[in-house]
């Protein structure tokens, strides 16, 4: 009881915080019944369960959700995982027989430790009669053996939008003398807020002590006629704003139809956790509404949604005053450069839902990272290195690829490992202009400087992103596996595109895998140019 009540005290997004440390309460003498498998599991009480959520009681799934994970570490419960990303499979196929048990214990192991921790998608394992289904296929076939059905859950509840604040959409209601509210009618809209207002926070609303708003609410409805004065929540601006961004003049209607129809949806909304239920979820509802009303032309507001991480002080926590480790970025701009500050921000690693502590060392290596890119300018030579130019159209193709994935720490990588290479050899001016091009996005103001002391008198955003010679990123060789009977017993170099007899004579030249040949007799190949060479004997 001490435990529920304390854990009603805890705003709900505080609850969700997956790294938020766990606690719980077990329910002594009391267990639950796995229906699918009757085994007989605790049952526990925990903040991070939300009760309006389904029934307000989960079947926790440690090696599947985050939040699960915590908490079975945190009271030392069993972490069975029930499912293999299908890529998991692959590799367990490349590296041991399926069916021999060592292939599940290896890969097992890693899971018990967390280290394979995952959504649960893919094969399922451990479940009896649904192993090697697929997951999907197995969730509505362990639904059906145990009478139950499948259900879908929104969390989409009443939204108090009044707010006592100056700052929103002022709402067109007006009270007659008796208290009796009225809509205001169409021809007095827009209902526009008032700008003789004191919005210093003094417990009364920013609306009640405005003369002009009385006095309009006033000649246009009688004497003792009063407006509300509560405002709408800003984010029931931000639920449909962007259907104005492309059409913000338009005085006839919402937004064109016309404009939608070349506008919507959005394709990438950007976002952090905190927008995900009031502003990512609102205004899809919103968008809906407005669909039903013929306003809009798409029922969905937006194609993808992103949701960046955030970035939190040296010491691993949230940026704080209070805990003083609240970084300057102004500072850190005049003390190393806008260019190093925005590479390093970029560098910290994925641009999606993960967080990143401040790292002062990692500011001065990226710093390095562009002296020495502008230092290329220095190795510019007559003589191009065949192996430096295909490492540039290498990087070129990684860069642009990552960066629509937003993988820009990996693409800055590829540009370090290029200019490491650069650096201990030679490169034309159009390899150079080329790397120039590509590194102009990350770093606007050295690329600028760069480019300007290669001659050029145009700036260089105004040219194209490189485009890779794909020819020159294809390598000579490659070295590929070699699996007898599914282990694998050493490698081949051959091209990547080696037929499968060209594989074959590279097995039979290397001693040792021919030594292994001979004890039986070659009864299937199972040959991915490029990748594995898979030889089953009798």
């Amino acid at each position: 009881d001490a435990y529920v009540k304390a854990a009603t005290q805890i705003d709900e997004q505080d609850r969700l915080d997956a790294t938020k440390e766990k606690t719980g309460v077990v329910l002594s003498g009391i267990t639950a019944t796995n229906p699918a498998s009757g085994e007989e599991i605790p049952v526990y009480i925990a903040d991070y369960v939300l009760g309006g959520y389904g029934t307000g009681a989960i079947m926790a799934v440690p090696a599947h959700d985050e939040r699960d994970y915590a908490f079975a570490l945190k009271f030392n419960l069993p972490v069975k995982c029930v499912a293999l990303p299908s890529e998991i499979i692959m590799q367990m196929n490349r590296t041991a027989n399926l069916h021999e048990k060592d292939g599940y214990r290896l890969v097992l192991e890693k899971y018990k430790n967390g280290e394979g921790f995952h959504p649960g998608y893919g094969v399922i394992i451990n479940s009896g009669e649904f192993d090697g289904m697929d997951s999907e296929e197995a969730k509505e076939k362990i639904v059906a053996k145990v009478g139950g059905e499948m259900t879908s859950t929104y969390r989409l509840r009443d939204w108090s939008i009044g707010r006592q604040r100056y700052w929103g959409v002022p709402i067109p209601i007006v009270y007659s003398p008796e208290g009796v509210p009225h809509i205001v009618p169409k021809q007095h809209l827009p209902w526009v807020l008032p700008e003789d207002v004191d919005f210093k926070p003094t417990g009364v609303a920013p609306l009640a002590k405005s003369e002009v708003l009385k006095k309009r609410t006033e000649e246009i409805f009688g004497i003792g006629w009063t407006p509300e004065v509560e405002t709408m929540d800003t984010f029931v601006d931000s639920s449909w704003y962007f259907l104005r961004y492309f059409n913000n003049h338009n005085a006839e209607s919402l937004s064109s139809l016309e404009q939608q129809k070349d506008w919507m949806p959005v394709d990438m909304y950007f976002g952090g956790a905190e927008h995900t239920t009031m502003h990512l979820l609102y205004s899809r509802f919103w968008q809906k509404a407005l669909f039903d009303l013929g306003l809009v032309t798409e029922s969905e507001p937006y194609k993808q949604r992103v949701n960046h991480g955030m970035i939190l002080g040296s010491d691993g926590n949230k940026m704080s005053k209070s805990k003083g480790n609240v970084v300057d970025p102004d500072a850190q701009v005049a003390l190393v450069g806008a260019d190093t500050i925005k590479i390093y921000l970029a560098f910290m690693g994925p641009y999606a839902d993960s967080s990143y502590p401040w790292d002062f060392g990692g500011i001065a290596g990226v710093r390095r990272f562009l002296e020495r890119s502008y230092g290329l300018i220095d190795h510019i030579g007559d003589t191009p290195s065949s192996e430096l130019v295909r490492l540039l159209h290498k990087t070129i193709q990684k860069v642009g690829t990552d960066i629509l994935e937003f993988k820009y720490n990996t693409a800055i990588s590829a540009m370090m490992i290029f200019v490491n290479l650069a650096e201990k050899g030679s490169l034309t001016k159009d390899s150079y202009e080329l790397f120039v091009r590509m590194l102009a996005p990350f770093a606007p103001h050295l690329g600028e400087e760069i480019w300007a002391q290669l001659g050029h008198t145009t700036s260089v955003h105004c040219e194209a992103f490189p485009v890779a010679n794909l020819a020159l990123t294809i390598d000579e060789t490659v070295i590929i596996g070699v699996q007898i009977n599914g282990k694998l017993r050493g490698d081949i170099t051959i091209t990547p595109n080696a037929t499968e007899v060209e594989a074959i004579n590279a097995v039979q030249a290397n001693p040792l895998l021919q030594e292994k040949l001979l004890s039986g007799t070659l009864k299937k190949v199972i040959y991915v140019p490029g990748r594995i060479l898979n030889l089953l004997l009798d």
